[in-house]
């Protein structure tokens, strides 16, 4: 009996160590919301890292966080670290800014390492109560194997998702001001 029990431990260990290895190696976590704002008003508090402590979910979960800002004042080249006991340590660099899109590169040094593309797409929207544009926040990475273990059991959608919500929102509020 106590070898039988052994086999099935083992041979469930065994499927958790391989299930991993067929999973994806990227991921993606989109959101989106519609803002009575045009492009340019959107785009200009996006491209500037100065601004994101105004709607950035983030930023609001450690108001003591160390920030640092560097390169451009704002738009292609603006850099901004960041060093938290609460959201960890990583940086944003911005990679490609117009009225339709907000481009970056993001990396996480603690608390694990991880280098992601984070884009914001603007598009705007006539309708018949007015002008709007709908903005679509997406995030993309790397997946290595240790992760697509742990996401059997959570994902990066259901980690961050809600947090790109509430950002939306904050950002709709920013906006429709």
């Amino acid at each position: 009996m106590l070898k039988i029990a052994g086999l099935v431990v083992l041979v469930l260990v065994a499927v958790i160590l391989i299930i991993p290895a067929f999973r994806p190696d990227t991921f993606r976590v989109q959101r989106a919301a519609t803002m009575k704002a045009p492009p340019e008003k959107i785009a200009a508090n996006l491209s500037d890292f100065h601004a994101w402590t105004a709607w950035s979910p983030w930023e609001r979960m450690d108001p003591a966080m160390k920030r640092t800002y560097a390169g451009a004042p704002k738009g292609q080249g603006a850099t901004y670290t960041w060093e938290s006991s609460k959201v960890g340590q990583g940086g944003m660099t911005m990679t490609d800014v117009t009225a339709s899109r907000v481009a970056l590169d993001l990396d996480f040094v603690k608390p694990f390492e991880a280098h992601n593309k984070v884009e914001f797409n603007l598009a705007p929207r006539k309708e018949a109560a007015g002008s709007s544009t709908e903005v679509i926040w997406s995030m993309t990475g790397p997946v290595p194997y240790f992760f697509r273990l742990l996401h059997l059991f959570m994902d990066m959608d259901s980690m961050v998702g809600k947090d790109f919500e509430a950002g939306l929102a904050n950002l709709k509020a920013v906006v429709e001001k």
